[in-house]
C-alpha cells in the first residue's frame, strides 16, 4: 500500500469523471477518501459505459476504487448536521460539481470555512467556478474543445471534421483527455495546500477548471504557438507545417518482428552511438553540427534505409542495442494490451491485476510512480451505493438505533 497521505481524510462530493478521479488519486496514495452520495441516485458512473455485474462499470470500478461510500442527504436539518459532524474529522473536502451547487444546499466553501477553517477546499469541474461559463454541465471533450484541442472545419460533404491546419510545434490535441488531466492538476494542488496548512495552519479554496488543465498539459504546443512571431531562429525546430514525425532521426519505424519503435536519434550523440552500433559509419554525418540537434527533416532517402536496417532485428533486440549503446529510442506499441508482456513496464507496475468482490478480476490502471518499500495494491475496491454509511457514521458515535432511524426516515 502506497502511504504517502495515510492520516489524511478526505470528503468527496462528486459523480462521472472530473471528481472521482482526483478522488482516486488521493486514495491510491492512502488517504481516506469518503465518498458522499446522494441515497436516491449516487454516481450514476456506477450505470453507464458498459457493466461487468449491474452498478460496476468499468469506470466505476477504476476510478471509485480506495474510497469508502457514505449516503447523506444535505437536503435535511439532521442531514446537515451529520455532515457538519464528519466535516470536523476531514483534511480536505472535494467538491466535483459544477458551479455552486454546493453553496446552494448550504454546504459550500464559505459555510465550511466557518466551521473549520483550515479546510483545503477543492473544486473540480469542467470550466471552473470562476468565469462566465462556470456554471455551464460538462462532459470530457467540451473540455478539451474549449482549451482548442480539438480543431475542426467544414467539409465539403456539409459536415463537420477535425482541422488539418499546420499550426507551430503541433496542435493543442497533445493535451491528456480533460477529466484526466483536471484530476491531476487538482491532486496535485490539494497536496501543495495541506504542504501550505502545515506551515501556516489556513486552509484554502482551489478551483481547478478542465479546461484550464488541458491547456497546461499541452504547455509546449500551448507556449510555441502563443510566442511563434517570437521565435527568431528556427535551425533546431521542425520544418514549418511539419511535426517532428516528419523527419527521418525523429520517427517510428518497423522491427523484423512487426512491432514498431520509436526512434529519437536527434541529438548527436545518439545519432553518432546508433551508427556505430548498427556498423554504418557512413551515415553518421554532421550536416546540422553547430545545432544541438539535428531531426532529418524531410532526407526521404535516409528514412527508407534506416527502415531497412530495422528490419533486420527484433524489437527486443533493438532495445538491447538502445541499452547497451545509450540511443534513445523505445517500443511503440499498436494495442495497449501488449503493455502488459513488455518486460519494462510490468516492473513500473502501472498495471495491477486485482479482484473485485461483486465484478470480479480486474486490470486496474495503477499510479505513474514507484515508492521505495511501498507496493502499489487497490486495497478498496470501489464500493456500492452507501456501502460504508454505517461504518463512517459508527466512527461519529451514531448508535446502530440511531442508525436505524436515519434509514428509515430516508436521511441515509
Amino acid at each position: 500500500m502506497l502511504k504517502q497521505l495515510e492520516g489524511i481524510r478526505v470528503l468527496e462530493s462528486a459523480t462521472l469523471f472530473n471528481g472521482d478521479h482526483v478522488g482516486t488519486l488521493l486514495g491510491d496514495l492512502g488517504a481516506d477518501v469518503i465518498k458522499l452520495e446522494s441515497p436516491f441516485q449516487g454516481d450514476y458512473l456506477r450505470d453507464f459505459l458498459g457493466q461487468i455485474t449491474p452498478h460496476h462499470s468499468p469506470a466505476h470500478v477504476q476510478v471509485n476504487k480506495n474510497k469508502r461510500s457514505v449516503t447523506l442527504d444535505l437536503r435535511t436539518a439532521v442531514g446537515k448536521e451529520i455532515f457538519w459532524r464528519l466535516l470536523a474529522t476531514a483534511d480536505v473536502f472535494l467538491d466535483g460539481n459544477a458551479g455552486d451547487a454546493l453553496d446552494r444546499l448550504g454546504v459550500g466553501y464559505a459555510e465550511q470555512r466557518k466551521r473549520k477553517p483550515d479546510i483545503v477546499f477543492c473544486q473540480v469541474s469542467g470550466f471552473g467556478h470562476g468565469g462566465a461559463y462556470s456554471n455551464v454541465p460538462t462532459h470530457g471533450q467540451m473540455m478539451n474543445a474549449l482549451a482548442a484541442c480539438t480543431p475542426m472545419e467544414m467539409g465539403e460533404d456539409g459536415l463537420t471534421r477535425p482541422a488539418t491546419t499546420a499550426q507551430s510545434m503541433g496542435s493543442m490535441s497533445s493535451a491528456g483527455e480533460g477529466t484526466a488531466d483536471a484530476g491531476i492538476y487538482g491532486a496535485y494542488h490539494i497536496m501543495a495546500g495541506l504542504v501550505r496548512r502545515l506551515r501556516t495552519g489556513e486552509g484554502c479554496f482551489i478551483d481547478v477548471a478542465g479546461a484550464d488543465a488541458c491547456v497546461a498539459s499541452a504547455w509546449i504546443s500551448a507556449t510555441y504557438q502563443l510566442n511563434d512571431a517570437r521565435i527568431a531562429d528556427r535551425k533546431t525546430m521542425p520544418a514549418p507545417g511539419q511535426s517532428d514525425l516528419g523527419s527521418a532521426k525523429y520517427q517510428f519505424y518497423e522491427t523484423a518482428d512487426y512491432k514498431f519503435i520509436l526512434f529519437c536519434a536527434i541529438e548527436h550523440k545518439f545519432w553518432d552511438h546508433f551508427c556505430q552500433a548498427v556498423g554504418r559509419p557512413d551515415l553518421a554525418d554532421r550536416k546540422n553540427a553547430s545545432a544541438p540537434v539535428d531531426f532529418a527533416a524531410g532526407e526521404l532517402k535516409l528514412r527508407h534505409e534506416l527502415q531497412r536496417i530495422f528490419h533486420t532485428r527484433t524489437l527486443e533486440e533493438w532495445m538491447k542495442v538502445a541499452v547497451e549503446h545509450d540511443v534513445a529510442m523505445g517500443p511503440a506499441p499498436t494495442r495497449l494490451p501488449e503493455l502488459l508482456d513488455d518486460p519494462h513496464m510490468r516492473q513500473r507496475q502501472i498495471f495491477y491485476e486485482g479482484e473485485h468482490p461483486q465484478a470480479g478480476p480486474f486490470t486496474y490502471v495503477g499510479q505513474p510512480a514507484v515508492i521505495e518499500g511501498q507496493d502499489y495494491e487497490v486495497w478498496r475496491p470501489a464500493p456500492g451505493l452507501g456501502e460504508h454509511t454505517r461504518e463512517v457514521l459508527a466512527e461519529l458515535d451514531l448508535t446502530a438505533d440511531q442508525l436505524d432511524q436515519l434509514a428509515d426516515e430516508h436521511v441515509i
